[in-house]
């Protein structure tokens, strides 16, 4: 059997045969081999921020004369191509040795060979359009891969911002619906007092409310970038206007507010700003599992658990057992959410591992930041889609259960006194009647007892309204 047709391309190691026609080249041909190690290509949002900070690399570069304007279209074209994820390069390992080189490299050639192929040419025409010497000209791996990788995770920031807001707008409505609906408060999973249902998505809310508020802040750590430093922020190879302006194309180029980094050096070494992004990324990711085990517990059973919630059904739950039905969202949310915590780990060593001028570990640190990001979206999508705004209440059920005599005992307080109520409950346990009957005898009337009951006597903040008068 005849081999599939190649072209040869050289480098340091020799010569290597490379698919015909393809877009990537002898760097892109050893990366295939060289990472079997996670069996997952580059993020895709890696890939496309990358052809942005090529496409300003290419404009600052013929904007000062360092390359012939008569090459920018193509280029252009094939940056606007992967860009719109239309052009992608071959599946490379995300976890790869070299810092991300072997994406640098990988991206520059199908640009240069796209570009090429655009302008009548072929792959690998070392007498074109290349990758070292156009699309790679004045940079290093080290200044645009990290550009790259805050450019992506400011856009994958803002599409989470936009999931949690869903969400949150979905346990608002939840508020608003259960206002008046009394149920069994619990602590330490323990019947504790009355409170309602509305109160409780509305803490679920809040605690989102936050998330998202904290979320708006990453933005600001990840807009400083590197690009111009080059190996290890010094700039060597570049030339000064090079350095000095090619951050305003980029910001051009993104539409993001980026920055150029006071200090190179330092933006190229060390990456505790992303330590700081996925620890809030992993706030989000507790939130996430409060929320989801709320949901499992309230709805759990529904004969044999507690049952004042109905999920919506999305799937049948069990091969064997018919009729029964799983919350198979919060689950997966919940999986999500620990994905994210164990990720922080994994990043956080990764940033420490940085070696005196660069952190060889950067392909992990963009593989798990923006994993994370992208796992916590699609849980809020998830449960603002397909879980919270088909929650169901079960009211039999919920009333039964705010018949708790803790809970209506602990109602008893304000009026009685702790000793007193105490003392209800011991009788109301010795003679087997209804609280509200034990409590008749120590001068609770019905009336009263609704007050103490009620939905604005639950929600109010405190027993009592605030006294009159000067204090005694």
């Amino acid at each position: 059997m005849n081999p599939p047709p190649a072209r040869v391309e050289r480098d340091l190691l020799g010569d290597l045969a490379v698919p015909e026609g393809a877009l990537h080249g002898i760097h892109g041909e050893r990366a295939l081999a060289n990472h079997p190690i996670l069996g997952r290509p580059v993020h895709p949002a890696l890939i496309r921020a990358y052809a942005q900070v090529k496409l300003a690399c290419l404009r600052a570069n013929v904007r000062l004369g360092h390359l012939p304007a008569e090459v920018a279209p193509a280029i252009e074209a094939a940056c606007a191509e992967m860009i719109d994820g239309r052009l992608g390069i071959p599946p490379i390992d995300a976890y790869q040795g070299g810092a991300g080189t072997s994406t640098n490299l990988a991206v520059s050639e199908v640009l240069a060979n796209r570009a090429q192929v655009l302008r009548g040419g072929q792959p690998g025409d070392s007498a074109g359009i290349t990758a070292s010497g156009h699309l790679n000209l004045h940079q290093s791996t080290n200044d645009t891969y990290q550009a790259a990788l805050r450019v992506a995770g400011i856009l994958l920031v803002r599409d989470l911002e936009v999931a949690i807001t869903a969400l949150q707008d979905a346990c608002q409505d939840r508020e608003r619906a259960w206002a008046e609906v009394v149920c069994l408060g619990r602590t330490e999973g323990m019947d504790a007092v009355l409170i309602t249902m509305g109160r409780r998505a509305g803490c679920w809310a809040d605690a989102l409310g936050r998330d998202r508020w904290r979320m708006s802040k990453c933005e600001e750590r990840l807009r400083v970038v590197a690009l111009g430093g080059t190996a290890v922020g010094t700039g060597i190879g570049a030339p000064r206007d090079f350095i000095l302006s090619v951050t305003n194309d980029l910001r051009a180029v993104t539409g993001l507010n980026l920055a150029r980094s006071e200090n190179l050096m330092d933006a190229v070494q060390n990456q505790d700003a992303l330590v700081e992004v996925h620890g809030i990324a992993t706030a989000l990711a507790t939130t996430l599992l409060k929320v989801c085990g709320d949901l499992r517990l309230l709805s759990s059973g529904p004969q044999g658990g507690l049952g004042e919630l109905h999920l919506p059904a999305r799937q049948a739950g069990s091969s064997l057992m018919p009729g029964k039905i799983n919350p198979v969202v919060p689950e997966a949310a919940t999986q999500a959410a620990l994905r994210v915590l164990g990720n922080h780990q994994v990043l956080a060593h990764a940033a420490g591992l940085g070696s005196l001028e660069l952190n060889p570990f950067a392909p992990l640190l963009a593989e798990t930041l923006l994993e994370s990001l992208g796992l916590l979206a699609n849980a809020c999508r998830a449960l603002a889609r397909d879980c919270i705004p088909g929650l169901t209440l079960v009211p039999e059920q919920i009333t039964a259960n705010a018949q708790a005599d803790t809970a209506l005992v602990t109602a008893l307080v304000g009026d009685l006194g702790y000793q007193a109520a105490t003392a209800i409950a011991a009788e109301q346990a010795t003679t087997g009647e209804a609280l509200v009957v034990v409590a008749a005898r120590h001068g609770i009337d019905a009336a009263r007892w609704t007050e103490l009951t009620r939905p604005e006597r639950v929600l109010r903040l405190g027993d009592r309204p605030i006294a009159k008068g000067p204090r005694p």
